[in-house]
């Protein structure tokens, strides 16, 4: 039988084990990179459409909304059907409502196609998944990190680009009206041909896919059941619900954060389009790094020490995280804004990297079913965020109280504490 990959040979796409790797951050940059899409152009949107606060609420709400539920399913589908599979489906279902948002023509039919965008953000638990079973334990951490930082960069290149491009459709001589959907058409067919590519090229852990190992008789650890049986176990363990809490305090963040960045640096500095999305993308470029160096001083950490080493150090980033935040609610000037926004963000993704640098640990028999859950918690923490700002109707105080819950949240960090008995020897699910 096939092995589990101890190093990341970054260069290298002849194994199955890397090809994973780099196919699975690329199709997560796509899907997030369609995701947001529409959140740097929202300041013309607003004007087309004649949008009020609360309807802009409501679309950052539908935004993250629906990949609870979807996050949710998908876990034990990948424990069921494999993460080539679904990954491959989730693509390809998911650029149909990415394609219709450009022909929405009210603010019903925009909630509508954007509430079916929001799907596409459960590629991230498929994504986590495929690097966990292809990924021996001392660099688990790691891989996951540097898949995820990776393709969530796709938030942070959607910020800085897609402005750009709905420019350079304008100069084509189109109106604006036209210049924005015709921008948002290209995320759509990205996603299409990244679907063809992930279904060619990938297959679903070291040994191959799951449905010709189950009919050869090839035993598949975590996949074995799938499922709904994977669900039930994941949701057993109340370390999953910690972690769940968790990874809504920092992933939920960043979604908030690339859902009213650009109309925060608008409204509140007055910067251009442009210039409001360029800062608001630096944010999200930080997974570049960021993610992955949460997920290697999560493995560095726990090499030297234990398991507990992995907690504490998601304990130290969430407090960062919040006291970065706050100072960023309270920036007096452009300037310090973008500062204590990179701050805060580089404490943020590295927490997200280390979360998941935890999940593989939680139950090996169960790692859809935990992935799926952990992942829904980032995106319950982004739609709390999004009702607290609608509630409060001001961006500035919706960070505030943020700043506080999140310190809050790190108690759930500390609480994740496993015995003395739990060491890195604990090996990840193989499926």
């Amino acid at each position: 039988m096939a092995t589990k990959a101890d190093k990341i040979a970054l260069f290298t796409f002849n194994t199955p084990q890397m090809r994973a790797f780099h196919l699975t951050w690329m199709a997560f940059f796509v899907c997030f990179f369609a995701w947001f899409a529409c959140a740097p152009l929202m300041p013309v949107i607003k004007g087309e459409f004649g949008l009020s606060m609360a309807q802009i609420a409501n679309i950052n709400i539908a935004a993250v909304a629906i990949t609870i539920l979807v996050r949710l399913l998908v876990g034990p589908l990948c424990d069921r059907y494999g993460p080539r599979k679904t990954y491959t489906g989730l693509l390809a279902i998911g650029a149909i409502p990415v394609i219709g948002v450009a022909f929405a023509h009210s603010y019903e039919t925009f909630l509508m196609f954007r509430l079916g965008i929001g799907a596409a953000g459960a590629s991230f638990v498929i994504t986590q998944y495929h690097t966990s079973v292809m990924f021996a334990p001392k660099v688990v951490g790691t891989a996951n990190a540097a898949a995820a930082g990776w393709g969530n960069a796709g938030g942070g290149a959607a910020q800085a680009l897609m402005p750009l491009l709905m420019g350079a459709v304008i100069m084509l001589g189109v109106s604006e009206t036209l210049g924005w959907r015709v921008a948002l058409l290209m995320p759509g067919v990205l996603m299409l041909i990244m679907a063809v590519v992930y279904y060619k090229y990938t297959q679903d852990c070291p040994d191959g896919n799951y449905d010709a190992m189950r009919a050869a008789g090839i035993p598949i650890e975590g996949g074995k059941k799938g499922g709904w049986d994977s669900f039930k176990t994941a949701s057993a363990n109340y370390r999953t619900w910690l972690l769940f809490v968790t990874y809504g305090a920092c992933f939920g963040i960043e979604l908030f954060i690339h859902n009213i960045a650009a109309v925060y640096y608008v409204d509140h500095f007055g910067l251009s389009l442009k210039a409001a999305g360029f800062a608001a993308g630096s944010f999200g470029l930080l997974a570049l790094f960021a993610r992955a160096l949460g997920g290697w001083l999560s493995d560095k950490g726990a090499a030297r020490g234990t398991l507990n080493t992995r907690v504490t150090l998601l304990f130290v980033l969430m407090i960062g995280e919040g006291l970065g935040l706050l100072w960023f609610a309270h920036a007096g000037s452009v300037t310090f804004a973008i500062i204590a926004m990179l701050s805060f963000g580089l404490c943020t993704h590295m927490a997200c990297g280390a979360t998941y640098a935890l999940v593989p640990f939680i139950d090996s028999k169960a790692l859809g079913g935990v992935a799926g859950i952990v992942g829904a918690g980032g995106n319950v923490g982004a739609v709390l965020a999004g009702f607290l700002m609608k509630g409060n109707g001001s961006i500035q105080t919706t960070l505030t109280i943020l700043s506080a819950l999140v310190v809050a949240s790190s108690m759930c960090a500390i609480a994740v504490r496993f015995t003395v008995a739990a060491d890195n020897t604990t090996a990840p699910a193989a499926a």
